[in-house]
């Protein structure tokens, strides 16, 4: 008898404090439509510039609210590689639950770069090195599409010209690999397309890897690798989940089911190593 009831106070604090966690979204939500680029705000203990006002709302919602990169740290300090750092979020949230990481973040955007820089340096944070430059397969230079604020991609992968209203760029590119050279606790990987390239060209050094998530873009012009990705995954001793974020961010796989030959969605691949 006692633990039944115990479940259910278990299960109504869980609805309570998704209750909560609803209400602050959808304030800040209402707040974010307001926003205007190099405005500022605080996020717990930091300042936090963005570049764009639902940007940041869903940026915050899916890293500080759903905790899609959050992850237990076997030492005090993990070393950890953030592949598609955008405006820094995911790395104020990496110093946050753990202040003695060690944080390589790459962002190629020349738009999205200054505001990356910019939340590093006035939250003062330590042992994080900014590299600008895209994570792909090859070093070099290639074209790159950006709008700006969360949307980019390399022009190598599907797209031909830019489209309408974004800026094409050509950004320095450097592979995985070369930072794979010693153990890493945490391997985050959001690349617009570009993630099957980058593990592919890492496969040999992916074992230095103890748990990662990949953002999976499935979009027009792009190769369907997703069962590459998994297989990898699996013959280098990796268990895996996918999960598909949520109907307001990744409105693309919500039922009733559609695909077409323009469908677009985003899966999250977390993987650990467990051999």
């Amino acid at each position: 008898m006692l633990t039944h009831v115990r479940g259910h106070l278990f299960r109504a604090m869980v609805n309570i404090g998704e209750w909560k966690d609803q209400l602050l979204l959808a304030r800040m939500r209402r707040k974010a439509r307001s926003l205007k680029p190099g405005s500022s705000l605080r996020c717990f203990n930091y300042t936090v510039h963005i570049n764009d006002g639902p940007n940041y709302y869903t940026l915050y919602k899916d890293i500080f609210v759903k905790r899609i990169y959050h992850f237990q740290a076997e030492r005090p300090s993990p070393f950890i590689l953030d592949c598609g750092s955008n405006i820094g979020m995911s790395i104020l949230y990496f110093k946050h639950i753990y202040p003695q990481s060690r944080v390589i973040g790459f962002e190629p955007d020349p738009a999205i770069f200054p505001y990356l820089q910019e939340n590093i340096a006035c939250n003062h944070l330590g042992n994080v090195r900014l590299i600008q430059s895209a994570v792909t397969g090859r070093e070099g230079q290639l074209a790159f599409y950006s709008d700006g604020k969360y949307g980019s991609c390399l022009a190598e992968h599907g797209l031909r010209i830019a489209p309408e209203g974004w800026t094409e760029y050509k950004v320095p590119c450097v592979r995985l690999r070369d930072y794979l050279t010693e153990p890493v606790d945490f391997l985050k990987m959001n690349i617009e397309g570009a993630e099957w390239d980058v593990l592919a060209d890492s496969e040999d050094r992916l074992r230095q890897v103890r748990e990662m998530v990949i953002e999976y873009h499935h979009q027009p012009g792009l190769p369907r690798t997703l069962h590459s990705i998994l297989e990898l995954l699996h013959r280098h001793g990796f268990e895996y989940l996918v999960n598909d974020f949520d109907a307001q961010t990744n409105a693309g796989v919500c039922p009733p089911f559609k695909l077409t030959p323009e469908s677009s969605y985003y899966l999250l691949i977390y993987a650990k190593r467990m051999d």
